[in-house]
């Protein structure tokens, strides 16, 4: 059993119809994954690659048993349909969109404290478990199962740090990337946690950014929590106060939030700080060692 997916997952996605949700649901389903359903409101009744389509989140659930949800939605839609998903009662909804007005998701964030599901993103590529189940845009083929843990702010460095652990044989157990904005469901806390009570998980590798001090609250929580081993990278060693970095959240503002003082703050409390973005699989064979 995943931390969050297995291979029984049953997945609607939400805006199935769009370019982009259909182009991922087929990889999604290529490598495994349970595609059970698809919502889009009023193209309720058509099937899309077979897919039946559904008006609503809850009526999908009916008839299919959905519980876990993948959202394509459009950014001014996009915290509506996240709801809709925590209402119809799914266990996980993951979301790809990117660019959620952050006071839509400042309002839906405070409605989720109080629902049983989890949320992966937004902004982010979603949630993988190697040879099992992928529900996310990330590049299956790189993917291999082992035992690392894999926690990131950032798409693009997952892919470079999972490839890395696949590479030096140690493959990975379950890849979830949080997403880069500023208002999050999951943050590296949560999924630490999950990852520190799961069998099948190792070790941890975290990916962070600059802006926030999510880093720091997640060294501190490790230092006195964590029974595994975790190493880490911070990217944006080099980005200027002031500029936004790739993502909304990825800013140095009032001093805060730089990545030397992550990876200093990380040391500290007893996390491997790879020194660069190609020396992360080394990295994570260096703190499995010790």
């Amino acid at each position: 059993m995943s931390i969050l997916l297995n291979k029984d997952s049953k997945v609607l996605v939400q805006g199935i119809t769009g370019r982009s949700g259909l182009f991922h649901t087929q990889q999604c389903r290529d490598y495994g994954a349970r595609i059970v359903a698809g919502v889009t409101p009023g193209k309720g009744g058509v099937h899309i690659e077979g897919i039946p389509v559904f008006n609503t989140v809850e009526e999908a659930v009916h008839y299919t048993g959905a519980n876990v949800s993948m959202i394509f939605v459009p950014p001014p839609a996009a915290a509506d349909a996240i709801l809709e998903a925590a209402d119809a009662g799914l266990e996980l909804a993951v979301c790809i969109t990117e660019g959620i007005p952050v006071r839509d998701m400042v309002l839906a964030r405070r409605i989720l404290d109080g629902k049983k599901m989890r949320l992966v993103g937004p902004n982010c590529p979603g949630v993988i478990t190697p040879g099992a189940c992928k529900v996310g845009i990330m590049p299956g083929y790189i993917h291999m199962p082992g035992k690392i843990g894999v926690v990131s702010r950032s798409g693009t460095l997952t892919y470079e740090a999972v490839k890395q652990l696949t590479e030096v044989g140690l493959g990975q157990s379950t890849c979830v990337g949080i997403g880069g904005d500023p208002i999050i469901g999951m943050k590296f806390i949560d999924v630490l946690a999950l990852f520190n009570e799961d069998p099948k998980t190792e070790a941890v590798f975290m990916i962070g950014e600059i802006g926030g001090g999510a880093e720091e609250e997640a060294a501190r929580w490790i230092r006195d929590n964590m029974k595994k081993p975790v190493a880490a990278f911070i990217a944006g060693v080099t980005a200027p106060p002031g500029r936004r970095m790739g993502h909304a959240g990825a800013i140095i503002t009032g001093g805060k939030g730089r990545a030397e003082d992550k990876i200093r703050v990380l040391t500290e409390c007893g996390v491997h700080v790879a020194p660069s973005p190609t020396r992360m699989g080394a990295t994570m064979l260096a703190a499995l060692q010790k």
